[in-house]
């Protein structure tokens, strides 16, 4: 039950849960299927490779995922990828180009399952949720204008914004007018019916329209692009085509699209799951059906797909209690697979590119940049430094880049922690942040510093430095008190320092104590003989008591230090 989930809901499926899965399910289904080709367009593929996407993948998901109500298929943001990755290999909708993005599947595939079994899911943490939100918000900027050939019916290539926008400007005076008009009209009726119903099927009202109009109207001799031919039947078992080299050149984008998809899969799933108290999340075991996906599509001509916000939500708005709405949506996409692909070949390009340009059109988060310029203006610096990177440099490039500085702003806020001086509240026992709190009173004998963070090789200096700066600034300091309580963790670089430091003050005349400590820094420093130099009547529960005892002997007479030896070797 542990490593295939959907035994504990079919085993335990309720009567009650049948209709709103029915509903999500068809729902959900009738969404995917101008959204996964339109997708497909997106990734550089021909249409009916996003309906292999949203077959085989729901399927296995449904079955090993933990959560009841995530839908898995192409998103926007993994098909740039795609796009970005496999163009530069080879050319767009060409067979080498197909056969890469199947093995891209593979690819991610594995790496999610291995990243899964060995329990690596948290190595998403080091992707925060500025860079993110930075770096989605940027690459919904570039899918949009990637559309706009296809909106305006003209001819780019790249993946690049500035390309892009270069591109597009030149050929200014080409737009076709009536697929540009076709193209509007599909984004203001999407726009308007989400409005009015967020259940209502918009995709599939303008899929519909269009077809009708291009078939009646002839517009596909007046040079509006339609769909065309789409291959009928489920897509047939085949080894992914093999070649390390390329494997070698794929791997930045698979490694990409492993995080990026999973960061998404997961976000939307946890979203989801607030609201559902009857079962729970497990990032591992959502890698490893995420993976699993992967692997088994690419075995049937799919290519790299994921968790999707807006399907998601709307699987869990129709009322999804359960997998079953996802394999009722398969059904669907596997029913129109053998009898309804011929109705598709009218279909309108420009139509598919409106579909997408609403859908990641709600991926740029203006609030987020509002709320973090508002909060924290170091977080709305990494916002915009990944989305520059993105914009600039390009989607690989961005990810990276922001993978970099959440990791850099990880070790410089554990490097240089927060450190406060605390002094004594008027009610005597409580001790406070001295900036912050104008009430308190210091002691000019006594010295009270905690220290905000696990005390470690990456800040033993800074911690030291921060201790002789206060005690420099106090010439009549007899005590030094390290409030512990915060610190987690207290490694072997640490605990030579801190000999070091006791010994130094020692010599100068200060006593070292140390109250608030936890259990595990207790033990560790023991073991390392810290406590045996503090000594152990130096070391207290609570920063009153350490208080209280340097406040009645802080005018004995003091020990000459510098004739004792304090350290057994």
């Amino acid at each position: 039950m542990k490593y295939i989930p959907s035994i504990d809901w079919i085993t335990n499926y309720k009567k009650s849960w049948l209709g709103g899965d029915i509903t999500a399910g068809l729902t959900v289904g009738v969404m995917l299927i101008p959204q996964g080709m339109a997708y497909s367009m997106l990734a550089g593929l021909p249409p009916i490779y996003g309906l292999y996407a949203v077959t085989l993948p729901l399927i296995i998901y449904a079955l090993f995922g933990t959560s009841r109500q995530l839908a898995v298929g192409p998103v926007a943001m993994v098909c740039l990828l795609i796009a970005s990755g496999v163009g530069q290999l080879a050319t767009s909708g060409s067979d080498e180009y197909i056969r890469l993005a199947i093995l891209l599947a593979l690819m991610v595939g594995l790496i999610q399952f291995l990243m899964g079994v060995f329990r690596l899911g948290f190595l998403v943490n080091f992707l925060s949720h500025p860079v993110i939100a930075g770096f989605t918000s940027a690459a919904a900027v570039i899918i949009g204008f990637s559309q706009f050939k296809h909106l305006l019916g003209l001819k780019t290539d790249g993946e690049n914004l500035f390309r892009i926008v270069a591109q597009l400007w030149n050929q200014l005076g080409n737009i076709h007018y009536l697929t540009f008009f076709m193209g509007l009209i599909s984004i203001i009726m999407l726009v308007m019916v989400k409005k009015i119903h967020k259940k209502l099927p918009g995709t599939l009202l303008v899929v519909l329209l269009g077809i009708l109009v291009v078939y009646f109207g002839g517009w596909q001799d007046a040079g509006v692009k339609i769909v065309g031919e789409i291959p009928q039947g489920l897509p047939a078992f085949g080894l992914p085509f093999i070649d390390f080299g390329l494997m070698k050149d794929l791997l930045p984008t698979a490694l990409t699209i492993s995080f990026v998809g999973f960061i998404e899969s997961i976000a939307v799933a946890k979203a989801i799951q607030t609201r559902h108290k009857d079962y729970t999340l497990d990032s591992n075991q959502e890698l490893i059906s995420l993976g699993l996906a992967n692997i088994v599509g690419s075995f049937f001509k799919s290519f790299p797909v994921t968790g999707g916000f807006s399907r998601t939500a709307v699987n869990d708005q129709a009322g999804a209690k359960t997998g079953l709405a996802s394999l009722i949506s398969a059904a669907l996409i596997i029913f129109t697979l053998l009898f309804l692909t011929s109705w598709f070949y009218f279909l309108p390009n420009t139509v598919l590119a409106a579909i997408i340009l609403v859908a990641v059109f709600g991926l740029i988060d203006f609030k987020e940049a509002r709320h973090l310029w508002h909060t924290d203006k170091t977080d709305f610096m990494l916002f915009i430094a990944a989305a520059v990177a993105t914009l600039v440099l390009g989607i690989e490039e961005g990810i990276l880049l922001g993978i970099t500085l959440s990791i850099a702003l990880l070790i410089y806020r554990v490097s240089y922690p927060h450190i406060a001086e605390l002094g004594k509240m008027t009610d005597g026992v409580t001790f406070r942040n001295i900036e912050r709190f104008k009430e308190v009173t210091i002691d000019d004998h006594i010295i009270i510093m905690r220290f905000d963070a696990p005390l470690y090789f990456a800040n033993l200096n800074y911690f030291r430095d921060k201790v002789l700066d206060l005690i420099s600034k106090r010439k009549q300091t007899r005590y030094f008190i390290l409030d512990a309580s915060p610190v987690s963790t207290v490694d072997s670089s640490a605990m030579h320092m801190l000999v070091d430091l006791i010994t130094e003050l020692r010599y100068s005349g200060v006593s070292f104590l140390i109250s608030n400590m936890i259990g595990p820094v207790r033990d560790t420093m023991t073991k390392g003989g810290v406590i045996e130099l503090i000594g152990k009547e130096h070391c207290f529960i609570s920063v009153f008591d350490a208080y209280e005892f340097a406040n009645r002997n802080a005018d004995n007479r003091f020990f000459d230090y510098a004739t004792q030896s304090f350290i057994k070797h």
